[in-house]
């Protein structure tokens, strides 16, 4: 789960992360209206407009601009507020841009790169750092890796001073200096970790993290945030509810998540209706091994019902660029006769017209395959993964 970042720094704060103070907007009045509750609280003269979406890139994509004035503030405001932004993660299609933080200016000193995020390799919160900040950190990290630090967290000990220290020697921050950034790191990191942790975190991103300031008023600050929480802990966290923003994501996967199907956007021309997860990993690479693309990621679950099959196949074929349907089952707790009532009444529903690759094995599947024989629908059935997959590939040549 995505959460904007005027969201990730409310939170931040309330563990003792230091962020830039800021109102959100949802109009130019409200983001004239924070400017100058800024300004009269804290004695602030320059502010920075930033667009809100779950993307990164803004600042490139004309979305971030630093205001001098109130009526500069209103000025940029009014550009950013309704304007599709189109960055390298949003993809061709942009992302309208329905609201706007407007936050304390920190011209920064230094400018450094900073994330945590669950490694599951290594069973472990892994940190990776640069001294480069603002920059685009895939790209450093393909041509000049020697310029990330990476370090592995251990679950058991949590944070600890000699990370503190790493970390500071790797970004040339001095052990002693009269403004105390060395211990004002350690403190810093002590917060991040405890909020990744205790929030269930599964990313947190800080680009740029700032030394803001000089001499003894040096502060370190987080001048940007990204956060993304794991789903699967949501029982734990029913505040989670109130930060969505249902604007922000995929309409498909969107409409999956209300009937609990574990689904995302691919780019593809194959549809895959798969139970398991590693089995739905499985049928996309062999997909690929044959020379197409799947166009999602669909995991129906061990206990689907007739009617959650249903509306994952609609969602599939929701998908204008999916030009043939494999459906790959293999039935343990999921009864192979279920998925088939399942995709005939979505099919029926729908009036397929693209080829639907079928593959059952397991519990009931006698029953699954004579429904749907019995069916008027023109089904291509498979006796393996292997073969469904070649099938699939063969019916969009």
């Amino acid at each position: 789960m995505k959460i904007h970042e005027h969201q990730a720094k409310e939170l931040l704060t309330k563990f003792s992360v230091p962020a830039p103070r800021g109102r959100v907007a949802f109009s130019v009045d409200e983001a004239v209206a924070g400017a100058k509750k800024l300004q009269e609280d804290f004695g602030i003269g320059l502010w920075v407009v930033k667009a809100q979406i779950h993307a990164g890139g803004r600042g490139k994509a004309g979305g971030v601009k630093i205001a001098k004035s109130i009526e500069e503030v209103k000025s940029y405001a009014e550009e950013i507020l309704g304007k599709t932004l189109v960055t390298h993660q949003t993809g061709q299609e942009g992302q309208l841009v329905r609201r706007l933080w407007i936050e304390e200016g920190n011209p920064p000193e230094t400018e450094m790169y900073l994330s945590l995020v669950t490694d599951r390799e290594t069973k472990s919160i892994s940190l990776l750092a640069s001294a480069e900040g603002g920059v685009d950190i895939e790209d450093l990290a393909e041509n000049e890796p020697e310029k990330l630090l990476k370090m592995s967290i251990d679950f058991s000990t949590g944070w600890q001073p000699h990370y503190s220290r790493r970390l500071a020697s790797f970004l040339k921050i001095p052990m002693k200096d009269e403004a105390g950034l060395s211990k004002q790191l350690h403190k810093f990191m002590t917060s991040l970790y405890s909020f990744f942790v205790q929030n269930d975190a599964e990313m947190l991103e800080i680009n740029p993290l700032c030394i803001c300031g000089k001499g003894a008023e040096a502060k370190i600050i987080a001048l940007d945030a990204k956060v993304n929480f794991d789903d699967n802990a949501s029982y734990r966290h029913p505040t989670w509810a109130e930060l969505r923003d249902e604007h922000e994501e995929d309409p498909a996967e969107r409409e999956a998540s209300k009937h609990e199907l574990n689904f995302i956007n691919l780019d593809g021309t194959i549809g895959c209706m798969v139970n398991g997860a590693g089995l739905a990993m499985a049928t996309m690479d062999i997909i690929k091994h044959y020379g197409a693309e799947p166009a999602n990621f669909l995991d129906v679950g061990g206990s689907a019902t007739t009617e959650r099959v249903r509306e994952a196949f609609k969602i599939i074929l929701s998908d204008k660029k999916v030009k043939a349907v494999f459906v790959n089952i293999f039935g343990g707790i999921m009864k192979c006769d279920t998925i088939a009532e399942g995709v005939l009444a979505a099919a029926k529903e729908i009036n397929l017209n693209i080829p639907l690759i079928v593959r059952l094995e397991g519990t009931n599947v006698e029953k699954g395959r004579a429904l749907l024989n019995e069916s008027s629908l023109k089904i291509i059935t498979a006796t393996s993964m292997a073969d469904g997959a070649k099938k699939a590939v063969e019916a969009i040549a």
